[in-house]
């Protein structure tokens, strides 16, 4: 069942953003942002696949509200991940399904992610559930020291 996430979410979430998407960060800040976020339910989406029975928590997807200049205002996409053990079963769908179906709500005129250039099978699933690349791009940071 997919389901806003929970403060309690914080330590799958994490999990999950270092097993399947790489990113590394201590629960601490993994879970003072997820209460940053959840505050924020009209900027914000953050939901999770929750499995019938168990109730653990297999994926989460995680959106904002993108409003700019340059087009109309869309859903970005900020992550999407599922369980390695979980995936292929339509859990990634559902969740996109998910802000989807919130972005109509909203009035929204569509939804936009970014993807690694090197993630060839998110690429796949993307196409398959009806994105299409619009273009490639580099990303650029600047970060600042503490």
């Amino acid at each position: 069942m997919i389901r806003t996430a929970r403060v309690e979410d914080a330590e799958t979430i994490n999990k999950l953003n270092k097993e399947e998407l790489g990113y590394e960060m201590p629960l601490s800040e993994t879970t003072k942002q997820l209460k940053y976020i959840l505050a924020q339910p009209e900027i914000y989406v953050i939901d999770v696949y929750e499995e019938e029975g168990t109730r653990k928590v297999l994926g989460y997807v995680h959106a904002q509200k993108y409003a700019t200049l340059l087009s109309p205002t869309l859903f970005n996409i900020l992550a999407l991940a599922v369980s390695s053990k979980a995936q292929h079963q339509g859990i990634g769908r559902r969740l996109m399904e998910s802000v989807e179906k919130q972005g109509k709500e909203r009035g929204y005129f569509g939804v936009r992610l970014n993807s690694g250039e090197y993630r060839n099978e998110a690429h796949r699933f993307y196409e398959r559930i009806g994105y299409h690349s619009t273009k490639w791009q580099k990303q650029f940071q600047k970060r600042f020291s503490k």
